[in-house]
């Protein structure tokens, strides 16, 4: 039977008399055997060259489970998925097809000369992260003010880092500190609140592509709570007005407003009630008023309600005086200033009438020009004899 196996020591021994003595007739080794690293689910392929083999014969093994892999161009374990090539007698091939996680280890490349020479290779096979369904965390409920932590399992070779970050992005608030990532497999959030609230996600990689997430849905619950801004809203009968709460509140609010006459307002031709989501849990609540009454003077409520409780918020309307219509602008000023600009734009006219002269005018341009001139003249004449008028009358009462 063909001796397979060497102690270590001799082997590296033997190869190193073989690479320093070419003159030698056995065979030796060219160069050493390349550690590998793949994938999983990759080929590996580990090449041993070998000079002037001879009659001599190569050898494959799997050192740590002293497994004969092949012997020269024979396959002589059951795996399917080993297989040797070699190119001229010098280059021979083992070929590991398909890898697992389990054939990593240290394979040798061995010449059966007296003693045996062998060199040996590091086979790694790496492993994409993955995160495992259990116990890593999924979407999750509590209340505001709680305790939480989420967890992340994941494996991998090498050993994946786990990472923490807010889909959203932003950053991660603690109990005494923010980042916008954490580093390890929880995620530990102490009195937690609404600000804490959306999707998280646990991400792990080791440097294998790809890496791989799962995304965590955190909510958070709790009962309402309304702000107002404006608690007196002053107004006055026939005006249009706009009544405003702001909620937060999880899981979302019943909301509603009610009359002073504490009925329940629905939407009608002098009410209509808005409800405007601003995020997760904020939301906007408006009433219009098309045309304030007399019996709407008086203290309305703005109502949020959920499963954990209800709050309310108070609008006080209150009566104020019509404030005075505005007068339009006066029709006697416009005209007189409508008659200025008229009077001046006539001047102008007069004033840039071109002088003519000469036996070539004709007789229509003169007429024109004539009566252009008398109607000037009993205008100016009509002012100056108002004047007159007014001086006499001024004159007459200041003697008597």
């Amino acid at each position: 039977m063909l001796p397979v196996l060497a102690i270590p020591v001799f082997c590296v021994a033997t190869w190193v008399s073989a690479l320093n003595d070419p003159s030698s007739d056995l065979p030796r080794f060219g160069k050493p055997l390349n550690n590998l690293t793949v994938s999983v689910g990759r080929e590996a392929i580990f090449t041993c060259i070998v000079e002037d083999l001879g009659p001599y014969k190569v050898a494959w093994l799997r050192v740590d489970t002293q497994t004969i892999l092949t012997i020269a161009t024979h396959v002589i374990t059951k795996n399917h998925r080993i297989a040797v090539t070699h190119s001229g007698h010098r280059a021979w091939s083992l070929h590991i097809r398909e890898t697992r996680k389990t054939d990593s280890g240290w394979y040798m490349c061995q010449v059966n000369t007296d003693p045996m020479s062998s060199i040996t290779g590091f086979l790694e096979v790496v492993v994409p992260p993955d995160i495992l369904d259990y116990p890593t965390s999924t979407d999750m409920v509590v209340r505001e003010g709680s305790n939480v932590t989420l967890r992340c399992a994941a494996t991998g070779t090498p050993e994946p880092t786990v990472t923490w970050r807010r889909e959203a992005g932003g950053t991660i608030s603690l109990s005494n500190w923010q980042a916008g990532s954490i580093v390890g497999p929880e995620l530990e959030i102490t009195r937690i609140t609404r600000l804490h609230m959306g999707p998280y996600l646990c991400i792990a990689s080791n440097g294998v592509p790809p890496t791989v997430s799962k995304r965590i849905l955190l909510t958070v619950h709790f009962q309402p709570m309304v702000w107002i801004e404006n608690q007196l809203v002053g107004s006055y009968e026939g005006q249009t007005v706009t009544l405003e709460c702001r909620s937060e509140a999880h899981p979302s609010p019943i909301t509603y407003w009610t009359k002073p006459s504490n009925e329940t307002i629905a939407n009608d031709e002098n009410y209509k009630v808005e409800t405007i989501p601003k995020g997760l849990y904020e939301i906007l609540m408006k009433l219009v008023i098309k045309s304030v009454r007399a019996q709407d003077f008086g203290t309305f409520r703005c109502v949020a309600t959920n499963s954990l409780g209800e709050t309310d918020g108070k609008i006080k309307l209150y009566r104020i005086d019509k404030p005075p219509t505005t007068r339009r602008p006066g029709s006697r000023r416009e005209s007189k200033k409508t008659w200025k600009i008229d009077h001046n734009h006539e001047k102008k006219a007069v004033k840039d009438e071109p002088m003519l002269k000469g036996d070539d005018i004709g007789d229509e341009q003169i007429d024109f020009q004539s009566a252009t001139a008398s109607s000037l003249f009993h205008r100016h004449l009509f002012i100056n004899f108002g004047i007159t008028t007014v001086t006499v009358i001024l004159a007459g009462g200041l003697s008597t």
